[in-house]
């Protein structure tokens, strides 16, 4: 399984795990395919929409593992 950490690129995330996508819409991230998107890590898109990276990068995890179950 692809891992994602806090320094993993959004771009890396949704080309391995597209299924990631509604996770990012539910915190506003919603642009995910502007150029910011692309070159921004989990930690920095965390930061620019007001959410703590530990918190969603465990709750991503969380979602991702029971969407492959």
């Amino acid at each position: 399984m692809f891992e994602i950490t806090k320094t993993t690129l959004i771009s890396d995330i949704l080309e391995h795990a597209p299924q990631a996508m509604p996770a990012f819409q539910s915190i506003g991230m919603h642009c995910m395919g502007c150029a910011l998107a692309s070159g921004e890590t989990l930690e920095e898109a965390c930061y620019a929409h007001g959410v703590n990276p530990d918190q969603f990068l465990a709750d991503l995890n969380a979602y991702l593992a029971s969407y492959a179950e």
